[in-house]
C-alpha cells in the first residue's frame, strides 16, 4: 500500500498575497511530493509497505539505520498537518475555546503569539515550531529536521514550518516576517479546536 500525497485542503493560490501560489507549487508540488516518492522507494518490498504513515514513523523513530525512512516519512506527516494548518482567511485570535485553553497555560494570546514567534523563528537551521499538548497543557515547542512530536507523548496542535524552502520565495531571509503573517493572517483556529478534542 504506497503513501499517497494528500490532495491539498484549498486551491494552491487560496493563501495569497500572505503564502504565494508559487510557493506552495514548490513546496507542496516539488518538496512534499518528493518526500512521498523517497519514502515508498525506501519502504518498496518491505513490512513497513503495508504499515500507516503514523506507524512507519513510530516504528523506525531512534532508528540510525532507518534514519532515511524515518525523514522521508516524518517530513511527509509534518507537511500534511502544515497544510492543514493554514487557511485563507485565517490567522488573528482564535475560536473562543482554543483562546480559553492559551490564555490558561501563557497568560494572554499575545503571550503565546510572542513565545511561539520566537520559538519558531529562533530555530536554528531548518525545523518545525509547534503548539502542543503535553500531559493536557498547551506548550510551545520546536523540533529540528524532521522530528515530529509523534515520536513522544505530546499531541500537535499547530506547526509552521521553517525550512527556508516553505518561506524564501516569498519572504527571503525574513523568517519573522514569515511566520508573523502565519500567525496573522493564516492560522485555521478551527483545525487546532479539533486537535484539541
Amino acid at each position: 500500500m504506497a503513501i499517497q500525497l494528500p490532495p491539498l485542503p484549498y486551491p494552491e493560490t487560496a493563501l495569497e498575497p500572505h503564502y504565494s501560489g508559487k510557493t506552495i507549487g514548490f513546496h507542496y508540488g516539488k518538496h512534499h511530493k518528493a518526500y512521498v516518492d523517497n519514502l515508498n522507494k525506501l519502504i518498496a518490498g518491505t513490512p513497513l509497505e503495508a504499515k500507516p504513515l503514523e506507524e512507519i514513523i513510530r516504528a523506525v523513530a531512534g532508528d540510525a539505520g532507518k534514519a532515511g525512512i524515518f525523514n522521508n516519512a516524518a517530513q511527509v506527516w509534518n507537511h500534511t498537518f502544515f497544510w492543514n494548518c493554514m487557511r485563507p482567511g485565517g490567522g488573528g485570535k482564535p475560536t473562543a475555546d482554543v483562546l480559553h485553553r492559551l490564555e490558561g497555560a501563557f497568560g494572554t494570546y499575545e503571550k503565546f503569539a510572542e513565545q511561539f514567534k520566537t520559538a519558531a523563528v529562533g530555530r536554528f537551521g531548518s525545523g518545525w515550531g509547534w503548539l502542543v499538548l503535553d500531559g493536557g497543557t498547551p506548550k510551545v515547542v520546536t523540533t529540528p529536521n524532521a522530528e515530529t512530536p509523534l515520536t513522544t507523548a505530546q499531541r500537535p496542535l499547530l506547526t509552521v514550518d521553517v525550512w527556508e524552502h516553505a518561506y524564501y520565495l516569498d519572504y527571503q531571509n525574513r523568517r519573522p516576517d514569515f511566520v508573523q503573517a502565519f500567525l496573522d493572517h493564516l492560522v485555521n483556529w478551527d483545525f487546532v479546536a479539533a486537535n484539541l478534542g
